[in-house]
């Protein structure tokens, strides 16, 4: 019963931190100082992870490209790689991979670096100083996660696609014309607004998540390494649950 409580608890937390941090989003868009650490973080979610995110995302669609057309071929179906590939990749694993990627690189990020600040009572001198943590901490990094995970998924997508196309085309004996020709025949619009909206929900839950986390630091060095766990790990789960849900309320 006990966790039961802490677990309403944190929900309740996260969800304080994210309602308030969402009313500073227009004060972070319009003052010059919360633009710039708007324009850093921006920096820190989308350019620096792109390494990591591209060779996650190349060999996803390598892979998905190996596995389904072996399949393919036993039917003879192989002209049909490139849609399923495309359709895998822009409406759950392009998201995913995404999500995976800023939850393990960006969100552990933030929340040992608030945490760190919570231990440190950096945090009280910002209240001390009448300085919201919320606006001044929260809501530039959700904001930039929520801006940026949308760019990165499609991203994902674009590179999965490619390296799924090179696989085909040295090792399945599928032209990559063709293959690139059956991938963009049946994307649909839908799919695409389906994918982004996915990678704007990961953005928003690992973000919040993330800085909940941190602001609930406790015990020192310790607690900035419990938290930074925790934060991965729902953050994580939070992916699963909210993938499927999107998904189930899109393609009944």
């Amino acid at each position: 019963m006990k966790d039961i409580f802490k677990l309403f608890a944190s929900v309740g937390w996260a969800g304080e931190v994210l309602v308030r941090s969402t009313l500073h989003f227009p004060s972070v868009l319009w003052r010059r100082r919360s633009r710039a650490e708007l324009v850093t973080q921006l920096y820190a979610t989308g350019i620096r992870t792109l390494p990591v995110v591209t060779v996650v995302a190349l060999f996803t669609g390598m892979i998905l490209s190996l596995q389904v057309g072996l399949e393919l071929a036993r039917f003879n179906q192989e002209m049909y790689l490139g849609a399923a590939v495309m359709l895998t990749l822009i409406r759950e694993m392009a998201p995913f991979s995404c999500g995976l990627c800023l939850a393990a690189m960006v969100g552990s990020a933030i929340a040992a670096e608030i945490g760190t600040m919570k231990v440190n009572d950096e945090i009280d001198a910002l209240v001390i100083m009448d300085i919201s943590p919320l606006r001044f901490l929260a809501a530039p990094r959700i904001l930039a996660l929520v801006l940026m995970a949308p760019l990165i998924s499609f991203y994902c997508c674009i590179i999965g696609t490619v390296g799924g196309g090179l696989v085909g085309a040295t090792q399945l004996n599928v032209d990559f014309g063709q293959y690139m020709s059956s991938a963009m025949s049946m994307a649909k619009t839908k799919d695409l607004f389906v994918g982004l909206l996915k990678a704007l929900t990961f953005g928003l839950l690992i973000g919040t998540i993330s800085v909940s986390e941190g602001l609930g630091t406790r015990l020192g060095a310790t607690g900035v390494g419990k938290a930074t766990q925790r934060a991965v790990i729902v953050s994580f789960l939070a992916i699963l649950v909210s993938g499927y849900m999107i998904t189930r309320m899109w393609y009944r």
